[in-house]
Protein backbone atom coordinates (compact mmCIF):
# COMPACT_ATOMS: atom_id res chain seq x y z
CA UNK A 1 0.00 0.00 0.00
CA UNK A 2 1.76 3.77 -1.32
CA UNK A 3 1.58 6.12 2.08
CA UNK A 4 -0.66 8.13 -0.05
CA UNK A 5 -3.27 6.10 0.69
CA UNK A 6 -2.60 6.48 4.75
CA UNK A 7 -1.01 10.20 4.83
CA UNK A 8 -1.21 13.30 1.96
CA UNK A 9 2.17 13.55 1.12
CA UNK A 10 3.50 15.88 -1.35
CA UNK A 11 7.22 17.57 -2.50
CA UNK A 12 7.98 21.39 -1.49
CA UNK A 13 10.67 23.84 -2.40
CA UNK A 14 12.07 23.05 0.51
CA UNK A 15 13.49 19.31 0.17
CA UNK A 16 15.71 19.66 3.41
CA UNK A 17 12.49 20.15 5.41
CA UNK A 18 10.83 17.36 3.21
CA UNK A 19 13.25 14.84 3.95
CA UNK A 20 13.58 15.85 7.69
CA UNK A 21 9.69 15.20 7.52
CA UNK A 22 10.55 11.97 6.12
CA UNK A 23 12.65 10.68 8.54
CA UNK A 24 10.60 11.56 11.07
CA UNK A 25 8.39 8.65 11.18
CA UNK A 26 10.36 5.22 12.40
CA UNK A 27 8.88 3.33 9.51
CA UNK A 28 10.79 5.22 7.13
CA UNK A 29 13.99 5.12 9.21
CA UNK A 30 13.61 1.79 8.99
CA UNK A 31 12.86 1.42 5.17
CA UNK A 32 16.29 3.19 4.30
CA UNK A 33 17.62 1.23 6.73
CA UNK A 34 16.25 -1.95 5.39
CA UNK A 35 16.74 -0.91 1.73
CA UNK A 36 20.59 -0.09 2.52
CA UNK A 37 20.80 -3.69 3.41
CA UNK A 38 18.88 -5.47 1.16
CA UNK A 39 20.52 -3.21 -1.88
CA UNK A 40 24.00 -4.35 -1.02
CA UNK A 41 23.31 -7.25 -0.85
CA UNK A 42 21.57 -7.74 -3.52
CA UNK A 43 24.19 -6.01 -5.78
CA UNK A 44 26.75 -8.73 -4.43
CA UNK A 45 25.08 -11.44 -4.88
CA UNK A 46 23.58 -10.10 -8.46
CA UNK A 47 27.34 -9.68 -9.66
CA UNK A 48 27.69 -13.04 -9.50
CA UNK A 49 24.24 -14.23 -10.83
CA UNK A 50 24.99 -12.05 -14.35
CA UNK A 51 28.58 -13.21 -14.44
CA UNK A 52 27.44 -16.96 -14.45
CA UNK A 53 24.11 -15.98 -16.83
CA UNK A 54 21.76 -17.25 -13.93
CA UNK A 55 18.80 -14.59 -14.13
CA UNK A 56 16.36 -17.07 -15.45
CA UNK A 57 17.31 -19.21 -11.77
CA UNK A 58 17.10 -15.51 -9.90
CA UNK A 59 13.89 -14.42 -11.62
CA UNK A 60 12.06 -18.14 -10.59
CA UNK A 61 12.99 -17.62 -7.04
CA UNK A 62 11.85 -14.15 -7.07
CA UNK A 63 8.55 -15.04 -8.07
CA UNK A 64 8.35 -18.16 -5.85
CA UNK A 65 8.37 -15.10 -3.09
CA UNK A 66 5.02 -14.31 -3.57
CA UNK A 67 3.31 -17.74 -2.77
CA UNK A 68 5.83 -18.16 0.23
CA UNK A 69 4.71 -14.76 1.10
CA UNK A 70 0.83 -15.34 0.66
CA UNK A 71 1.35 -19.21 2.42
CA UNK A 72 3.12 -17.33 6.01
CA UNK A 73 -0.03 -14.74 5.83
CA UNK A 74 -2.66 -18.05 5.66
CA UNK A 75 -1.15 -19.66 8.33
CA UNK A 76 -0.76 -16.52 10.56
CA UNK A 77 3.13 -15.66 10.79
CA UNK A 78 4.74 -12.54 9.13
CA UNK A 79 5.52 -12.74 5.48
CA UNK A 80 9.17 -12.37 5.78
CA UNK A 81 9.60 -16.14 7.36
CA UNK A 82 7.44 -16.75 4.18
CA UNK A 83 10.03 -15.15 1.59
CA UNK A 84 12.67 -17.25 3.10
CA UNK A 85 11.35 -20.54 3.83
CA UNK A 86 10.14 -20.78 -0.30
CA UNK A 87 13.07 -19.07 -2.00
CA UNK A 88 15.63 -20.88 -0.19
CA UNK A 89 13.61 -24.26 -0.13
CA UNK A 90 13.74 -23.11 -4.26
CA UNK A 91 17.41 -22.72 -4.21
CA UNK A 92 17.82 -25.71 -2.49
CA UNK A 93 15.28 -27.34 -5.11
CA UNK A 94 16.65 -25.70 -8.44
CA UNK A 95 20.09 -27.08 -7.06
CA UNK A 96 19.22 -30.61 -7.10
CA UNK A 97 18.24 -30.59 -10.99
CA UNK A 98 20.27 -32.31 -13.07
CA UNK A 99 22.79 -30.03 -14.71
CA UNK A 100 22.44 -27.35 -12.82
CA UNK A 101 23.85 -23.97 -13.21
CA UNK A 102 25.14 -24.91 -16.56
CA UNK A 103 22.75 -23.57 -18.50
CA UNK A 104 20.87 -26.83 -20.30
CA UNK A 105 17.58 -26.48 -21.39
CA UNK A 106 15.97 -29.73 -19.45
CA UNK A 107 17.44 -27.46 -16.71
CA UNK A 108 15.61 -24.24 -17.87
CA UNK A 109 12.33 -26.44 -18.33
CA UNK A 110 12.13 -28.37 -14.98
CA UNK A 111 13.05 -24.79 -13.62
CA UNK A 112 10.58 -23.18 -15.57
CA UNK A 113 7.93 -26.05 -14.28
CA UNK A 114 9.00 -24.93 -10.24
CA UNK A 115 8.16 -21.08 -11.26
CA UNK A 116 4.41 -21.97 -12.56
CA UNK A 117 3.38 -24.23 -10.02
CA UNK A 118 4.66 -22.47 -6.84
CA UNK A 119 3.18 -19.10 -8.65
CA UNK A 120 -0.40 -20.82 -9.11
CA UNK A 121 0.10 -21.94 -5.07
CA UNK A 122 0.39 -18.16 -4.38
CA UNK A 123 -2.87 -17.47 -6.02
CA UNK A 124 -4.57 -20.39 -4.16
CA UNK A 125 -3.07 -18.82 -0.78
CA UNK A 126 -4.80 -15.42 -1.56
CA UNK A 127 -7.80 -17.27 -2.56
CA UNK A 128 -8.13 -19.17 0.77
CA UNK A 129 -7.07 -16.01 2.82
CA UNK A 130 -10.21 -14.04 2.62
CA UNK A 131 -9.72 -10.23 2.20
CA UNK A 132 -6.45 -10.34 1.64
CA UNK A 133 -6.86 -9.15 -1.96
CA UNK A 134 -5.57 -5.40 -1.08
CA UNK A 135 -2.45 -7.04 -0.11
CA UNK A 136 -1.19 -8.60 -3.31
CA UNK A 137 -0.12 -5.45 -4.57
CA UNK A 138 2.39 -5.25 -1.69
CA UNK A 139 3.78 -8.74 -2.16
CA UNK A 140 4.21 -8.45 -5.76
CA UNK A 141 5.11 -5.05 -6.90
CA UNK A 142 6.96 -3.88 -3.11
CA UNK A 143 5.61 -1.62 0.13
CA UNK A 144 7.99 0.31 2.68
CA UNK A 145 4.74 0.62 4.76
CA UNK A 146 5.06 -1.73 8.72
CA UNK A 147 8.79 -2.15 8.47
CA UNK A 148 9.54 -2.93 11.94
CA UNK A 149 13.28 -2.48 13.51
CA UNK A 150 12.92 -6.10 14.68
CA UNK A 151 12.96 -6.85 10.53
CA UNK A 152 15.67 -4.59 9.67
CA UNK A 153 17.72 -6.81 12.52
CA UNK A 154 16.71 -9.80 11.05
CA UNK A 155 17.46 -8.71 7.39
CA UNK A 156 21.06 -7.39 8.90
CA UNK A 157 21.73 -10.80 10.52
CA UNK A 158 21.22 -12.77 7.21
CA UNK A 159 23.12 -10.53 5.08
CA UNK A 160 26.09 -10.57 6.98
CA UNK A 161 25.85 -14.26 7.21
CA UNK A 162 25.42 -14.61 3.23
CA UNK A 163 28.04 -11.63 2.92
CA UNK A 164 30.47 -13.42 4.95
CA UNK A 165 30.11 -16.90 2.94
CA UNK A 166 29.80 -14.99 -0.18
CA UNK A 167 33.70 -13.48 0.63
CA UNK A 168 34.93 -16.88 1.81
CA UNK A 169 33.87 -18.81 -1.32
CA UNK A 170 33.91 -15.49 -3.95
CA UNK A 171 37.45 -16.36 -5.39
CA UNK A 172 36.94 -20.30 -6.27
CA UNK A 173 33.10 -19.54 -7.58
CA UNK A 174 34.61 -16.29 -9.57
CA UNK A 175 36.86 -18.97 -11.24
CA UNK A 176 34.02 -21.43 -11.50
CA UNK A 177 31.86 -18.82 -13.29
CA UNK A 178 34.43 -17.87 -15.47
CA UNK A 179 35.72 -21.30 -17.07
CA UNK A 180 33.80 -23.90 -15.30
CA UNK A 181 35.63 -27.07 -16.97
CA UNK A 182 38.75 -25.50 -16.42
CA UNK A 183 37.87 -25.17 -12.74
CA UNK A 184 36.94 -28.76 -12.87
CA UNK A 185 39.91 -29.69 -14.10
CA UNK A 186 42.02 -27.79 -11.16
CA UNK A 187 39.98 -30.27 -8.35
CA UNK A 188 37.36 -27.48 -7.37
CA UNK A 189 34.20 -28.79 -6.36
CA UNK A 190 31.53 -27.32 -8.90
CA UNK A 191 29.05 -28.73 -8.45
CA UNK A 192 29.38 -27.73 -4.47
CA UNK A 193 29.59 -24.26 -5.15
CA UNK A 194 26.76 -24.07 -7.69
CA UNK A 195 24.99 -25.39 -4.59
CA UNK A 196 25.69 -23.22 -2.61
CA UNK A 197 25.72 -19.99 -4.55
CA UNK A 198 22.09 -20.88 -5.01
CA UNK A 199 21.27 -21.12 -1.95
CA UNK A 200 22.79 -17.67 -1.15
CA UNK A 201 20.43 -16.39 -4.03
CA UNK A 202 17.24 -17.70 -2.32
CA UNK A 203 18.09 -15.85 0.86
CA UNK A 204 19.17 -12.79 -1.32
CA UNK A 205 15.87 -12.65 -2.99
CA UNK A 206 13.73 -13.69 0.14
CA UNK A 207 15.44 -10.09 0.95
CA UNK A 208 15.09 -8.34 -1.60
CA UNK A 209 11.55 -9.14 -1.59
CA UNK A 210 10.44 -7.23 1.46
CA UNK A 211 11.14 -3.86 -0.79
CA UNK A 212 10.53 -4.40 -4.34
CA UNK A 213 7.95 -6.87 -3.84
CA UNK A 214 8.17 -10.92 -5.78
CA UNK A 215 7.82 -9.45 -9.53
CA UNK A 216 10.38 -6.71 -9.21
CA UNK A 217 13.21 -7.95 -6.96
CA UNK A 218 14.32 -9.17 -10.22
CA UNK A 219 15.26 -5.11 -11.04
CA UNK A 220 18.10 -5.25 -7.75
CA UNK A 221 19.33 -8.33 -8.22
CA UNK A 222 20.23 -7.61 -12.01
CA UNK A 223 20.37 -3.72 -13.31
CA UNK A 224 22.65 -3.15 -10.90
CA UNK A 225 25.41 -5.72 -11.45
CA UNK A 226 24.47 -5.40 -14.93
CA UNK A 227 25.05 -1.93 -15.23
CA UNK A 228 28.05 -1.90 -13.65
CA UNK A 229 29.86 -4.68 -15.51
CA UNK A 230 28.92 -2.98 -18.59
CA UNK A 231 30.88 0.25 -17.19
CA UNK A 232 34.06 -1.17 -16.23
CA UNK A 233 35.17 -5.16 -16.98
CA UNK A 234 37.51 -4.98 -13.29
CA UNK A 235 35.83 -7.75 -11.14
CA UNK A 236 36.46 -5.66 -7.93
CA UNK A 237 35.21 -2.05 -9.52
CA UNK A 238 32.42 -3.61 -10.77
CA UNK A 239 31.17 -5.34 -7.77
CA UNK A 240 31.86 -2.39 -5.90
CA UNK A 241 30.21 -0.01 -8.76
CA UNK A 242 27.25 -2.61 -8.48
CA UNK A 243 26.94 -2.05 -4.96
CA UNK A 244 27.22 1.63 -4.59
CA UNK A 245 24.35 1.76 -8.09
CA UNK A 246 22.10 -0.59 -6.19
CA UNK A 247 22.30 1.73 -2.95
CA UNK A 248 21.39 4.75 -5.02
CA UNK A 249 18.41 3.19 -6.80
CA UNK A 250 16.85 1.81 -3.42
CA UNK A 251 17.51 5.11 -1.42
CA UNK A 252 16.03 7.33 -4.47
CA UNK A 253 13.07 5.02 -4.85
CA UNK A 254 12.00 5.19 -1.12
CA UNK A 255 12.42 8.90 -1.22
CA UNK A 256 10.33 9.18 -4.36
CA UNK A 257 7.51 6.63 -3.54
CA UNK A 258 7.15 8.16 -0.29
CA UNK A 259 5.76 11.42 -1.90
CA UNK A 260 4.08 9.60 -4.51
CA UNK A 261 0.98 7.18 -4.74
CA UNK A 262 2.93 4.30 -6.76
CA UNK A 263 5.04 1.35 -5.48
CA UNK A 264 7.96 1.95 -4.32
CA UNK A 265 9.30 -1.54 -6.63
CA UNK A 266 8.12 0.80 -9.54
CA UNK A 267 10.54 3.74 -9.18
CA UNK A 268 13.34 1.27 -7.81
CA UNK A 269 12.96 -0.74 -11.10
CA UNK A 270 13.08 2.35 -12.89
CA UNK A 271 15.64 4.40 -11.64
CA UNK A 272 18.10 1.44 -12.30
CA UNK A 273 16.43 0.40 -15.95
CA UNK A 274 17.43 4.20 -16.36
CA UNK A 275 20.83 3.06 -14.93
CA UNK A 276 21.34 0.64 -17.11
CA UNK A 277 20.34 2.42 -20.40
CA UNK A 278 22.75 5.63 -19.45
CA UNK A 279 25.29 2.71 -19.27
CA UNK A 280 24.41 1.39 -22.65
CA UNK A 281 24.76 4.54 -24.04
CA UNK A 282 28.13 5.28 -22.41
CA UNK A 283 29.74 1.96 -23.77
CA UNK A 284 28.95 2.74 -27.22
CA UNK A 285 30.22 6.24 -27.36
CA UNK A 286 33.22 4.64 -25.88
CA UNK A 287 33.38 2.09 -28.44
CA UNK A 288 32.18 5.01 -30.97
CA UNK A 289 34.78 7.15 -30.16
CA UNK A 290 38.02 4.31 -30.46
CA UNK A 291 36.93 3.63 -33.80
CA UNK A 292 37.09 7.27 -34.47
CA UNK A 293 40.07 7.34 -32.97
CA UNK A 294 41.68 4.12 -34.46
CA UNK A 295 42.72 5.77 -37.89
CA UNK A 296 44.34 8.84 -36.00
CA UNK A 297 46.40 6.33 -34.32
CA UNK A 298 47.70 4.70 -37.14
CA UNK A 299 48.70 7.17 -39.03
CA UNK A 300 50.65 8.63 -36.18
CA UNK A 301 52.86 5.78 -35.91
Amino acid sequence: MPLADAVTTSWSWNLLTDFQVMWSYPFMVNAFRAGAVIAVLAAAVGWFVVLRRQTFAAHTLSVVGFPGASGAVLVGVAAGYGYFAFCVGAAVLIAMLPGSGKGRGEESALTGTIQAFLLACGFLFVALYKGFLKGVNSLLFGSFLGITSSQVLLLTAVAAVVLCVLAVIGRPLLFASVDESVAAARGLPVRALSTVFLVLLGAATAEASQITGSLLVFALLVLPAATAQVLTPRPGLSLVLAMVIGLAVTWLGLAVAYFSPYPVGFYVTTFAFGGYVLARLVAVARQASLVRRGPLLRSAA
